[in-house]
Protein backbone atom coordinates (compact mmCIF):
# COMPACT_ATOMS: atom_id res chain seq x y z
CA UNK A 1 0.00 0.00 0.00
CA UNK A 2 1.27 3.51 -0.74
CA UNK A 3 2.20 5.48 2.35
CA UNK A 4 4.16 8.47 3.67
CA UNK A 5 5.27 9.80 7.05
CA UNK A 6 4.33 13.22 8.38
CA UNK A 7 7.20 14.52 10.51
CA UNK A 8 8.36 17.70 12.19
CA UNK A 9 12.15 17.83 11.92
CA UNK A 10 14.31 20.97 11.59
CA UNK A 11 17.56 20.98 9.62
CA UNK A 12 19.98 21.12 12.56
CA UNK A 13 23.00 21.84 10.35
CA UNK A 14 21.35 25.04 9.12
CA UNK A 15 20.25 25.92 12.67
CA UNK A 16 23.85 25.66 13.89
CA UNK A 17 25.10 27.68 10.89
CA UNK A 18 22.54 30.41 11.60
CA UNK A 19 23.54 30.34 15.27
CA UNK A 20 27.21 30.80 14.38
CA UNK A 21 26.39 33.66 12.02
CA UNK A 22 24.23 35.33 14.68
CA UNK A 23 27.02 35.07 17.27
CA UNK A 24 29.50 36.49 14.76
CA UNK A 25 27.24 39.48 14.04
CA UNK A 26 26.60 40.04 17.75
CA UNK A 27 30.36 40.05 18.35
CA UNK A 28 30.99 42.69 15.69
CA UNK A 29 28.03 45.03 16.27
CA UNK A 30 28.76 48.30 18.04
CA UNK A 31 25.67 48.21 20.28
CA UNK A 32 26.83 44.87 21.76
CA UNK A 33 30.39 46.07 22.42
CA UNK A 34 31.47 45.05 25.93
CA UNK A 35 28.35 43.01 26.66
CA UNK A 36 27.95 39.30 27.25
CA UNK A 37 25.25 38.85 24.62
CA UNK A 38 25.32 35.54 22.75
CA UNK A 39 23.26 32.56 21.61
CA UNK A 40 24.01 28.99 22.71
CA UNK A 41 22.74 25.64 21.42
CA UNK A 42 21.83 23.12 24.14
CA UNK A 43 21.29 19.54 22.95
CA UNK A 44 19.65 17.79 25.91
CA UNK A 45 18.55 14.70 23.97
CA UNK A 46 17.40 13.66 20.50
CA UNK A 47 13.97 15.18 21.13
CA UNK A 48 14.86 18.05 23.46
CA UNK A 49 16.92 20.81 21.92
CA UNK A 50 16.90 24.47 22.85
CA UNK A 51 18.59 27.73 22.09
CA UNK A 52 19.64 29.92 25.01
CA UNK A 53 19.74 33.66 24.37
CA UNK A 54 21.89 35.65 26.81
CA UNK A 55 22.01 39.45 27.13
CA UNK A 56 22.53 42.29 29.59
CA UNK A 57 19.12 44.01 29.23
CA UNK A 58 15.64 43.53 27.81
CA UNK A 59 16.49 45.68 24.80
CA UNK A 60 19.62 43.67 24.03
CA UNK A 61 17.69 40.42 24.45
CA UNK A 62 15.15 41.63 21.87
CA UNK A 63 18.01 42.58 19.54
CA UNK A 64 19.66 39.16 19.96
CA UNK A 65 16.33 37.48 19.16
CA UNK A 66 15.87 39.66 16.07
CA UNK A 67 19.40 38.88 14.82
CA UNK A 68 18.84 35.15 15.38
CA UNK A 69 15.48 35.13 13.57
CA UNK A 70 16.96 37.06 10.65
CA UNK A 71 19.85 34.60 10.33
CA UNK A 72 17.52 31.59 10.59
CA UNK A 73 15.21 32.89 7.88
CA UNK A 74 18.17 33.74 5.66
CA UNK A 75 19.45 30.15 6.04
CA UNK A 76 16.02 28.77 5.08
CA UNK A 77 15.02 27.49 8.52
CA UNK A 78 11.33 28.03 9.28
CA UNK A 79 10.97 30.05 12.48
CA UNK A 80 7.83 28.08 13.39
CA UNK A 81 10.26 25.43 14.70
CA UNK A 82 11.06 27.79 17.59
CA UNK A 83 8.88 28.20 20.68
CA UNK A 84 9.33 31.90 21.46
CA UNK A 85 6.62 32.02 24.13
CA UNK A 86 8.99 31.78 27.11
CA UNK A 87 9.70 34.59 29.57
CA UNK A 88 13.21 35.93 30.18
CA UNK A 89 14.82 34.80 33.42
CA UNK A 90 17.05 37.00 35.55
CA UNK A 91 20.54 35.69 36.21
CA UNK A 92 23.21 37.17 38.46
CA UNK A 93 23.49 40.95 38.15
CA UNK A 94 21.59 42.53 35.30
CA UNK A 95 21.96 39.58 32.93
CA UNK A 96 18.94 37.94 31.31
CA UNK A 97 18.48 34.49 29.82
CA UNK A 98 15.76 33.29 27.45
CA UNK A 99 15.32 29.59 26.69
CA UNK A 100 13.82 28.94 23.24
CA UNK A 101 12.76 25.35 22.59
CA UNK A 102 13.37 23.87 19.13
CA UNK A 103 10.34 21.78 18.18
CA UNK A 104 11.11 18.31 16.90
CA UNK A 105 8.80 15.36 16.38
CA UNK A 106 5.02 15.29 16.15
CA UNK A 107 3.52 15.29 19.65
CA UNK A 108 0.31 13.44 20.57
CA UNK A 109 -1.96 16.50 20.30
CA UNK A 110 -0.70 17.37 16.83
CA UNK A 111 -0.99 13.71 15.80
CA UNK A 112 -4.65 13.68 16.88
CA UNK A 113 -5.20 16.94 15.00
CA UNK A 114 -3.73 15.38 11.83
CA UNK A 115 -5.88 12.26 12.26
CA UNK A 116 -9.10 14.22 12.73
CA UNK A 117 -8.33 16.47 9.76
CA UNK A 118 -7.84 13.44 7.52
CA UNK A 119 -10.99 11.70 8.82
CA UNK A 120 -13.08 14.84 8.34
CA UNK A 121 -11.85 15.23 4.75
CA UNK A 122 -13.50 11.94 3.65
CA UNK A 123 -10.32 10.94 1.77
CA UNK A 124 -9.69 7.22 1.53
CA UNK A 125 -6.59 7.31 3.74
CA UNK A 126 -5.76 6.10 7.25
CA UNK A 127 -3.46 7.85 9.69
CA UNK A 128 -1.64 6.14 12.55
CA UNK A 129 0.64 7.72 15.13
CA UNK A 130 4.01 5.94 15.24
CA UNK A 131 6.32 7.48 17.80
CA UNK A 132 7.07 11.05 16.75
CA UNK A 133 5.69 10.65 13.20
CA UNK A 134 2.26 10.06 11.68
CA UNK A 135 2.09 7.41 8.96
CA UNK A 136 -0.61 7.99 6.35
CA UNK A 137 -1.58 5.04 4.14
CA UNK A 138 -4.03 4.82 1.27
CA UNK A 139 -4.93 2.73 -1.73
CA UNK A 140 -4.10 5.30 -4.40
CA UNK A 141 -1.20 7.66 -4.84
CA UNK A 142 -3.59 10.50 -5.78
CA UNK A 143 -5.34 10.19 -2.41
CA UNK A 144 -2.02 10.54 -0.62
CA UNK A 145 -1.10 13.62 -2.63
CA UNK A 146 -4.50 15.12 -1.81
CA UNK A 147 -3.83 14.34 1.86
CA UNK A 148 -0.50 16.19 1.70
CA UNK A 149 -2.22 19.25 0.20
CA UNK A 150 -4.93 19.06 2.87
CA UNK A 151 -2.44 18.80 5.74
CA UNK A 152 -0.42 21.75 4.46
CA UNK A 153 -3.61 23.81 4.39
CA UNK A 154 -5.15 22.62 7.67
CA UNK A 155 -2.05 22.48 9.91
CA UNK A 156 -0.48 25.83 9.09
CA UNK A 157 0.98 26.60 12.54
CA UNK A 158 3.69 23.92 12.19
CA UNK A 159 6.20 23.36 9.36
CA UNK A 160 5.27 19.74 8.60
CA UNK A 161 7.37 17.75 6.17
CA UNK A 162 6.53 14.51 4.42
CA UNK A 163 9.05 11.66 4.21
CA UNK A 164 9.21 8.05 3.03
CA UNK A 165 6.67 8.40 0.24
CA UNK A 166 6.29 4.84 -1.02
CA UNK A 167 4.20 3.25 -3.75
Amino acid sequence: MPSFDTVLEPNLVEVRNALDQANKEIGTRFDFKGSSAKVEFVDKSAKERELTLLADSDFQLDQVRDVLLAKLSKRGVDIRFLDLSGKPQKMGGDKLKLAVAVKSGVDAATGKKIQTALKASKLKVQASIQGDAVRVTGTKRDDLQAAIVLLRKEIDDLPLSFDNFRD
